[in-house]
């Protein structure tokens, strides 16, 4: 119980931290609306005269696009920067000396970050956004509560990513270089930037057996009805897989990583 307490406090400190700066995230609101814009106007061009492409019509997909946005402002962190530039400093050798879990601490500041983009960047910003584009929100509280356990999920998978691409610099030292081709490959392959069914055939069966469809595609597919019945099931499933999998890795690798430190700084 008192560790429990202890991370909780994690995350409260890291909600405060980012309530500090707030402000910055006031133009981030802009900037994610003439993003969302863009595809949105981009999208209206390639519909068209067609009612529906690969199952979805122009109104699903406008909320696809936006819903994908705002929840990336949820799952979105940096903690495999702040992993590496800890390492690069020496910081990370304090850090596992002190009588708590290094990763889970990581973790929680994620999640303390992750909820004040939530609550200051992801609900101002679709409310903003539905007064100016025609996104459709579905009455159904269901949706809204399997919406919700699907970007908890998202926030999951991608924060392991994320401990996963930071651990690796236990062993490049500086792998600045694959976090900038970790986040480009994630907002490619997740569906972020275009639904996987909209990808070549050969190209879904492929994102089929990779984790990033758990992190935008999924969650955005069930906020905007794409996905329905069983579908929706499947999909969690699919998710819970990817959170379960990936421990494992991250384990592994974290075990060989703390018998190699290397501190390069402090």
């Amino acid at each position: 119980m008192a560790n429990m307490t202890m991370y909780i406090e994690m995350i409260r400190i890291r909600f405060l931290m980012m309530l500090a700066y707030r402000t910055n995230y006031y133009s981030g609101i802009l900037i994610y609306s003439i993003n969302i814009g863009a595809y949105y106007f981009l999208w209206q061009a390639i519909y068209g005269a067609q009612e529906s492409i690969q199952g979805m019509n122009v109104a699903q997909m406008t909320t696809y696009v936006a819903i994908a946005w705002m929840a990336r402002a949820f799952y979105f962190n940096n903690i495999d920067r702040e992993i590496a530039q800890e390492i690069q400093d020496g910081k990370v050798a304090v850090e596992m000396i002190r009588p708590y879990n290094y990763l889970a601490v990581k973790t929680m500041q994620g999640l303390g970050e992750g909820i004040f983009r939530l609550l200051f960047f992801s609900v101002p910003g679709m409310f903003i956004i539905w007064l100016v584009f025609p996104i459709t929100f579905s009455s159904n509280v269901a949706v809204w509560g399997l919406f919700l356990i699907s970007i908890i999920f998202s926030f999951i998978v991608n924060t392991q990513l994320n401990l996963l691409t930071g651990i690796v610099t236990f062993f490049l030292l500086n792998n600045t270089g694959l976090i900038r081709a970790k986040r480009v490959v994630i907002d490619l392959f997740s569906g972020l930037l275009l639904p996987i069914s909209f990808y070549p055939i050969w190209a879904q069966e492929v994102m089929m057996f990779l984790p990033f469809q758990a992190i935008s595609y999924i969650p955005s597919m069930i906020f905007s009805e794409g996905f329905v019945g069983a579908e929706i099931y499947t999909a969690l499933g699919i998710q819970l897989f990817w959170s379960l999998v990936l421990l494992v890795p991250i384990q592994l690798l974290w075990i060989v990583a703390k018998r190699q430190l290397i501190v390069q700084g402090g």
